[in-house]
């Protein structure tokens, strides 16, 4: 299923493949951003990363220690959504950089991009694997 979808993805330079694990996942606040573009099915990172609770929306971060896999949707989008996302996101005011990801199969294979919170962390609720969490990790 990855290489396939790699294959199509070679052909056409114009489009992103981005791993969503929050707001813009279908059926939260954010999604409407995403309305024209195409759900590629849903996805896991490798647990590199952690998940916190900002509230409204969830915060991913980078960790070298004691990460986890972050279950999300992959959407295949054009580049003015990329810059809308952006926007949508806070890119400009320090709030996420969007960068790659690492995902589980079977997308290993595949570049992702994702958006990472910069803000610390300190005090945010840890979701766990999902947010919105549906079990406190222990």
């Amino acid at each position: 299923m990855a290489l396939a979808f790699e294959e199509k993805q070679s052909h056409v330079d114009d489009w992103s493949l981005i791993f969503v694990y929050g707001s813009l996942k279908r059926g939260f606040a954010l999604h409407r951003c995403l309305s024209q573009q195409v759900f590629v099915a849903t996805a896991s990172t490798q647990p590199h990363y952690r998940l916190f609770d900002c509230g409204t929306y969830p915060a991913m971060v980078k960790v070298a220690v004691g990460g986890r896999s972050v279950k999300g949707e992959l959407f295949r989008v054009d580049q003015q959504c990329l810059f809308k996302l952006d926007e949508a996101e806070g890119v400009g005011e320090g709030l996420y950089v969007r960068e790659a990801v690492s995902l589980c199969s079977p997308f290993e294979t595949v570049r992702a991009i994702a958006w990472f919170f910069l803000p610390p962390t300190k005090g945010l609720l840890d979701c766990g694997s999902e947010w919105p969490a549906t079990e406190r990790p222990g």
